[in-house]
Parts: structure tokens; C-alpha cells; sequence
């Protein structure tokens, strides 16, 4: 590869790759991963987790993307290449990358090992800065600013972060930074995190997205996979080693100003790792005034667009109403003498006659059958609510049959039924 120095290119005209990491198994997110990997889970209705980091990059104008993929790659890979076709006539594209195994048959390693085992694609692409993110949070950013923020520090590697409570902070990478930005230490997931000067009840933590000249990459990432003690993990491995060498900064997520975002929004940053964290996230998309908004025209979200019917509310007068308050309702639900209220309806649903639905998510596809009862629920794609039976409202009985989070959301899987 050509030798590149860092004042070879400003933001003007930089050449950069980004890469995704989407190969997680997302265990805590069972049973909805149970079928499919984690960034390939629904969300918002009609989206997926990937759906998030794509469109922050293809809005910023980075549309040379590689998705690295690794367990149970299918669902996502149809996705990629159903709903992200981008314009190859001008050279760009988003590539489902599977673990190829040219170091040998075995899979990724850790993240570090990911990027190693893939130096080919880098090589082949020739840029001077990778933007290396995760495939699975739900937040807006805009690229631009962080690769500008990149190439003014001078750093190896710039390191997107934000201010997190205390109590929250073991389970991300924490960061200790002097008032220049560079970083001094850096602990992947620390029993005992450092707090922020100042604030002893917060830490300053990474969302697992950086900017990386593209030298300092391939160099850190070739000194690990030659380390047999390394776990070969970017958090873990690569940031305490170019930490130690100074080459590590930060930069704060919470400054950004993304174009057509509330002053509310700043800064919104979710990481979808649990059942209960999801949820949460999902009741953010239906609050009155939603703190993620779905409608940003100018830095939209982007998916494919389902060829369905439009939704549609049957009113009997002879029965009951059918109607969905503070709710998300895409295109093909019928709510058919049913009440639904702060719930998400992704496409297909179906809610018959004295039917309740409150507080829950229902994925592609699911049918609610005359006089069942949802409540604080997320049902995948196809589940089956027979008549008179109930979710959600008793919660011992549930976890006989499904899985209940600890904070008391029942999760049925793909195609199941309720009794």
C-alpha cells in the first residue's frame, strides 16, 4: 500500500472506507436473535439495527461501505442487499462481507481480528482513513464532523464518546482524556470506572465508533494478531495499545449538531444490548414528544420500502372501534375493533375484535386474535395471540413459556404461539 502522510488530504476531498462491524452474536437480546443476528433485528417498525449506522454514513456522503458480517448472516445479508443498492456507476456500494478465513479456517476472533483478517478489502480500496463503526445503536451522528475532528487532532485513532451515568459505565470502554482531547487511559469495561473531573457520578465512555489513519489501523491491527495473549478486540486490545503510544483522542459526541435535530435530540445515543434496552428505545420512538424523531426529513433514516396496502382502522358500528393511540403503525396493520395504545405495529399486523394491545412491539406479521390481551410485550415476526389468551399480565406463568426481561418485558419468539 502507498505510504500516506496525514497532511496529504483535507475534509475537502478526503478518501475514505467505512467499515461495519455487524458479526455479533447478541446473546442478550435472545430470543430475538435467536434466528438472526443482532443488527439485523427490527426496529421502529420497519427498519433494522443496521438500518441507523448506514444511514449516518450515507447522509454524511460516506458511500463506500463494508458490513462485516458472521453469525447467522442471512437475514441481514437479504436486508443489505434488498434495501442498500446504492449507485456502482459512481462507485459506490455497501458489501455484505462474510468471514472469508484467509488466515486460516477459523472465524473472527474479536473485532481487531475482523479488520485483520480483511486488510485485503483496505488494500484493494487504497483509502487514507477507515471510519470503523458498530452495527447495532440507535442514534444520528454526522460522519463529516468526526473525520474532521479526526484530522485536526493529528491522532492515530479518534474515538467517539459521551458522558454516561456511573453505575452504567463498566459495561462500555472508559475514557480518561486531558483537556486536549488525547486520551491517557483507556479500560474496556472496568469493574471500577473513573468518573468525568468534576462530576463524580458520570463517566466518559466509547460508542464503539472510531476514525483511524489508515497506517496506524493496519499497523496496530498486524502488532495484535502477532500477540498470543491478545484477545484481538478493538476496545479491549487496540485502543489501550495506541493509547500507550499517544496516538488515541476523543472526540465528544454530545457537541455534534446534526442537521434538521431538536436541541432535545442532542446527543441521543442508545445501545440496544438488552431486551429491557430495546424497549426502552422503542417507547422513546412513541413518547408525545419523541426524543428520537423518525421524521427528520433532512438526515432521514433509510430502509427498504415495503410494497403494502395502507393501514386501515374498521369501524363496526354494531361492535367495537378499531384505533391506535400515541402508537407506530406501518403500512398493511389492520386493527379491526381492537385498542392499541403506545405500541408499534410493524407491517402485516393484525388486531381482531376486543382485542388490547398496550405498551408493546409487534414485528411483521403477528395477529392478535378477538379478545387477547398484550401488554409490555415485543412479539417477532409471525407470533400468534389465539382468542381470550393474554401476554404480559401474568408474568410467572409467562416465564414458564417464554423469556421475561428483568424489567418484566415478555418476549415471544419468531412464529410461536400464545395459548
Amino acid at each position: 500500500m502507498t505510504s500516506l502522510t496525514r497532511r496529504d488530504v483535507t475534509l475537502e476531498q478526503p478518501h475514505a472506507l467505512a467499515i461495519v462491524l455487524a458479526g455479533g452474536h447478541g446473546r442478550r437480546l435472545a430470543p430475538l436473535t435467536r434466528e438472526r443476528t443482532k443488527p439485523a433485528v427490527p426496529f421502529g417498525g420497519q427498519y433494522r439495527l443496521v438500518d441507523f449506522v448506514l444511514s449516518n454514513l450515507v447522509n454524511g456522503g460516506f458511500r463506500r461501505i463494508v458490513v462485516l458480517t458472521q453469525y447467522k448472516s442471512h437475514s441481514l445479508d437479504r436486508h443489505l442487499a434488498q434495501s442498500w443498492a446504492l449507485s456502482p456507476l459512481v462507485g459506490e456500494y455497501v458489501a455484505s462481507v462474510p468471514a472469508q478465513m484467509r488466515t486460516g479456517p477459523r472465524w473472527f476472533a474479536g473485532s481487531a481480528d475482523a479488520i485483520y483478517q480483511n486488510l485485503n478489502i483496505i488494500q484493494d480500496e487504497r483509502p487514507h482513513y477507515i471510519l470503523l463503526f458498530g452495527a447495532d445503536h440507535i442514534y444520528r451522528m454526522d460522519p463529516r464532523e468526526f473525520l474532521q475532528h479526526h484530522i485536526d487532532s493529528g491522532a492515530g485513532v479518534t474515538v467517539a464518546a459521551q458522558p454516561a451515568p456511573i453505575e452504567e459505565a463498566s459495561a462500555f470502554g472508559v475514557i480518561d482524556a486531558d483537556a486536549s482531547g488525547r486520551i491517557r487511559e483507556f479500560q474496556e469495561k472496568p469493574a471500577d470506572p473513573a468518573p468525568v473531573a468534576g462530576d463524580p457520578t458520570r463517566a466518559l465512555v466509547s460508542m464503539g465508533n472510531y476514525v483511524f489513519t489508515t497506517e496506524v489501523l493496519i499497523d496496530a491491527v498486524a502488532r495484535d494478531a502477532a500477540d498470543k495473549h491478545s484477545q484481538h478486540d478493538m476496545g479491549g486490545d487496540i485502543l489501550p495499545l495506541l493509547t500507550g503510544e499517544n496516538e488515541a483522542a476523543v472526540c465528544d459526541f454530545t457537541t455534534q449538531q446534526v442537521p434538521g435535530q431538536s436541541e432535545r435530540e442532542r446527543g441521543y445515543w442508545r445501545d440496544v444490548g438488552t431486551i429491557d434496552s430495546y424497549f426502552d428505545a422503542s417507547m422513546d420512538l412513541i413518547a408525545t414528544e419523541p426524543v428520537f424523531d423518525l421524521y427528520n426529513d433532512e438526515w432521514p433514516v433509510r430502509t427498504r420500502q415495503f410494497h403494502r396496502p395502507p393501514a386501515k382502522f374498521v369501524h363496526d358500528p354494531d361492535g367495537p372501534r378499531g384505533r391506535a393511540l400515541n402508537s407506530l403503525v406501518c403500512g398493511g396493520v389492520v386493527v379491526a375493533g381492537g385498542r392499541v395504545r403506545r405500541s408499534i405495529l410493524s407491517p402485516g399486523v393484525r388486531i381482531q375484535a376486543g382485542a388490547n394491545v398496550r405498551d408493546s412491539v409487534l414485528f411483521d406479521d403477528v395477529e392478535i386474535a378477538a379478545g387477547a390481551r398484550v401488554r409490555r410485550a415485543i412479539l417477532d415476526k409471525g407470533v400468534r395471540v389465539l382468542e381470550g389468551a393474554s401476554i404480559g399480565m401474568d408474568l410467572e406463568r409467562d416465564a414458564q413459556r417464554f423469556t421475561v426481561s428483568e424489567g418484566g418485558v415478555v418476549v415471544v419468539g419468531k412464529g410461536d404461539v400464545v395459548s
